[in-house]
């Protein structure tokens, strides 16, 4: 990936102008100066500009004194500044100001924000063409995630507590988290897992989950077949029962002529069992039309009981009432023999005169209207009699009438059971027929050619056309064809430095995140072997194989690279004429191993052909790497000359 950096930024808290340290694309940018200027803190703020999720600027000085840190980037886009605010307490800020475009101008005032962190690295992401898949589709863990611009960074930074380190290699692997992740990234890395190959990893991942369903319902099917073949010979012959079969049919042995008799007899019309299917439908209207005729003679019965209830209760009730007039007529009888004795004048009762003789009269009248009320009560008694008899004639003749119809339904409710047994039987063949029409499309799915066979058959076919895009072998093949290649490569790089053994095989091991120094007579990893020297020398020459091997192979990493301080080793303290060597060697042979250092650095930037860039932080001045091609003095900071201007700080801090 075409990365380079061409400034460092830092806006002062104070505001006025920034500090701005120019790098040259392609080149060896040396930034030499003394302790405590602020070399260390150059790889921080290039990593927090892009994305770091902390911010591992030196507090002091340097965050008290600046506002906003910023770098600006060579792209095949074009220039991008990308710069974001200092956290203050924070452990870091998602606060940023991005600018694109062909040449860009660094502003004087200190930007203010317009993007964020999260946005900045799905940039990156996609500058570097990076897949947005995870690893591995089959896993969750955060190591199988998909590889982001972050990751790649690993290869691009060697502060001054990795560039000479036995125990780390590659920047951030020092944690856990970052060492999991990088030994998962490799072989995308390294190019043996390539965007498509991923793809095609997915899409079997996809297509097997597919292919178990479609391999499970076919098993399904053919185990459904299994249990039934063995029922084969009794559901012929029940077939034959059911008159499916001609009762002359013989049972083969053969497993085709079986299920030759099957499909005949799933075939087979079940209306010929069914004979009596029109008497049943009109043996039920005529039940239907015989419960509706015994709803109303019901009724009509219950309204001529009704009626004839109350005629009798009107004869009863007269019946007592001419009894109750012929008892008056008795009481008022001695009426009449009184009339007849007032003819004698001789008689007593003449004696007591007209007035007694009125009222004598009032009784004769009175037994007169009872008599005509008495020969009135038979001719009335008589009507409610005729009435009586006509209701009754009606009560007996809707009791015949129900009578009639509730015999005729018993008899149809035991033609209809008849019906429903006749129907029954014809259930019975239905679901015969349709358990063995079941059967036989279970047989019809598990064969051989079949839509489900089909259907297994196109996924494993997508498979393996994808498995040969994909395969975990050809993984593992190519990312050690790749570590091959870069064993070569760190073979023509390590003779140039002070390493012990110079022309010893160095194996790069991905599951370490180390190297081995393979010996005739012994194999020892980075950590087994003693002498900063030797640490630096495997550190510098792994790294600039890395990046040999990712700019020739059109990789995702950034073309650049930053060392600090890889002359600790030899001048922890300085590279000043009266500095105390620490080596047990010479001077001289302390300088000329720095000076291969950056002789190194220097040959491969200069055969990259301006496609990668390295920025060293040092101690040691032009006095040791002068005349080194490639290589370029980049800033001075000694003295008052530092990353932080002078006028930036407080008097006390000064």
């Amino acid at each position: 990936m075409h990365l380079q950096i061409i400034k460092l930024i830092l806006w002062p808290r104070k505001g006025g102008a920034p500090r701005i340290v120019d790098f040259v694309p392609g080149m060896v940018n040396v930034i030499s100066g003394a302790s405590k200027t602020g070399k260390s803190a150059v790889i921080p703020i290039i990593d927090y500009c892009l994305g770091s999720g902390k911010c591992s600027i030196p507090v002091g000085k340097i965050r008290t004194s600046c506002s906003w840190f910023g770098i600006l980037i060579e792209t095949l886009e074009g220039q991008k500044l990308f710069a974001r605010r200092e956290p203050g307490d924070q452990r870091q800020t998602g606060d940023m100001y991005i600018d694109e475009g062909d040449v860009l101008e660094v502003p004087e005032e200190a930007p203010s924000r317009n993007t964020t962190a999260d946005a900045v690295k799905q940039k990156l992401d996609a500058l570097a063409g990076l897949s947005q898949l995870r690893l591995d589709p089959d896993s969750e863990s955060g190591f199988q995630s998909r590889v982001s611009f972050r990751d790649l960074l690993a290869f691009n930074f060697q502060p001054q507590y990795i560039v000479a380190n036995p125990m780390v290699l590659f920047f951030n692997a020092d944690t856990h988290e970052h060492r999991e992740k990088l030994k998962a990234i490799f072989p995308y890395v390294l190019g043996a897992l390539t965007p498509a190959m991923l793809l095609a990893r997915w899409e079997i991942d996809r297509l097997s989950r597919d292919l178990r369903r479609a391999s499970a319902a076919l098993e399904a099917e053919k185990k459904a077949v299994r249990a039934w073949q063995v029922e084969t010979r009794a559901w012929i012959r029940q077939g034959i029962d059911f008159g499916l079969l001609p009762s002359d049919t013989e049972i083969p042995d053969e497993w085709s002529d079986l299920v030759a008799l099957l499909r005949r007899a799933a075939g087979s019309s079940t209306r010929t069992v069914n004979p009596t299917m029109a008497a049943i439908d009109s043996t039920i209207v005529r039940l239907e039309q015989l419960r509706q005729g015994e709803t109303e003679v019901s009724r009509q019965l219950t309204d001529r009981r009704q009626a004839y209830n109350e005629v009798q209760r009107l004869l009863d009730s007269s019946r007592s009432y001419g009894s109750a007039i012929v008892v008056q007529r008795d009481r008022l009888d001695i009426s009449g023999w009184l009339q007849s004795r007032t003819g004698d004048s001789e008689d007593p009762i003449v004696a007591i005169g007209a007035a007694g003789r009125e009222k004598l009269d009032d009784l004769v009248q009175a037994l007169h209207g009872i008599e005509i009320e008495m020969r009135a009560q038979p001719s009335v008694s008589h009507m409610f009699e005729k009435e009586r008899l006509r209701l009754r004639t009606e009560v007996e003749d809707s009791l015949g009438r129900l009578t009639a119809i509730r015999q005729e339904i018993s008899i149809l409710n035991r033609q209809s059971r008849q019906a429903q047994a006749i129907l029954s039987q014809q259930d019975r063949v239905e679901r015969f027929v349709g358990r063995i029409e079941q059967a036989l499309l279970s047989l019809d799915r598990a064969e051989d050619g079949s839509l489900l066979a089909k259907e297994v058959a196109r996924i494993q076919a997508d498979i393996d056309r994808q498995r040969a895009n994909y395969s975990e072998p050809q993984v593992t093949q190519k990312t050690e064809n790749a570590l091959d290649i870069i064993k070569g490569m760190i073979a023509t790089i390590v003779p140039k430095l002070d390493a012990e053994w110079k022309y010893a095989p160095v194996t790069l091991l991905i599951p370490d995140l180390t190297i081995k120094v393979t010996q005739p007579e012994r194999t020892d990893y980075l950590w087994e072997i003693g002498s900063g020297a030797n640490w630096l020398a495997y550190h510098v020459a792994v790294t600039l194989a890395l990046q040999r091997y990712f700019i020739e192979g059109n990789h995702s990493v950034p073309a650049f690279l930053v060392y600090d301080q890889p002359s600790q080793v030899y001048f922890p303290r300085g590279v000043e004429p009266d500095a105390q060597g620490v080596t047990g060697r010479s001077r001289d042979e302390d300088v000329a191993a720095v000076r291969a250092v950056f002789s190194a650095i220097g040959e491969e930037v200069v055969h990259a052909k301006g496609r990668l860039q390295a920025i060293i932080l040092d101690h040691a001045g032009p006095e040791v790497w002068h005349d080194i091609p490639g290589v370029v003095m980049t800033e001075e900071w000694r003295d008052d000359a530092k990353l932080i201007p002078l006028d930036w700080l407080d008097p006390a801090d000064e």
